[in-house]
């Protein structure tokens, strides 16, 4: 028979196990996030593998004359994009560091908001990705949304 102090422990646990799986979650974002930077820095196509084939990207590109232009693209025509970009952007030196990177934990996945500074082109621009792990139990990108200049 159950005493009531067990009952209390037991209680409490359950409180606390959803902010259990929420610091577990974020914690894997973080991460996540940490390989996507290093393999971007690396110009590794292997990055191209962090996306879901299903993923849903947009990018709104700024021009200077203030017209912009989105482009919206599966996750699959984004992952060959990204292995034919990353030679390129390797030759021009076009790599980025992320700023004030945020986590936050959004029904089941977890959305990473961070500022990219372009190495390149020297502007600041926002970008989120949506990321959560797959049946594979391995985390991939299912959304991006991000803003560039030409």
């Amino acid at each position: 028979m159950m005493t009531v102090w067990t009952l209390r422990v037991f209680l409490v646990l359950a409180l606390m196990m959803p902010g259990i799986a929420n610091a577990g979650a974020i914690d894997d974002a973080q991460i996540f996030f940490g390989r996507y930077a290093a393999l971007e820095k690396a110009f590794d196509p292997a990055m191209a593998d962090l996306y879901s084939e299903e993923a849903y990207i947009k990018n709104t590109r700024y021009y200077p004359d203030g017209q912009s232009k989105e482009m919206v693209i599966k996750g699959i025509d984004y992952k060959r994009l990204v292995r034919a970009a990353l030679p390129i952007a390797k030759a021009r030196g076009d790599s980025n560091i992320y700023s004030d990177v945020v986590y936050t934990e959004e029904n089941g996945a977890v959305r990473i908001r961070a500022i990219r500074f372009s190495e390149l082109k020297k502007y600041e621009s926002p970008i989120s990705l949506l990321v959560m792990a797959g049946h594979d139990g391995k985390y991939r990108i299912y959304e991006e949304i991000s803003e560039s200049r030409p």
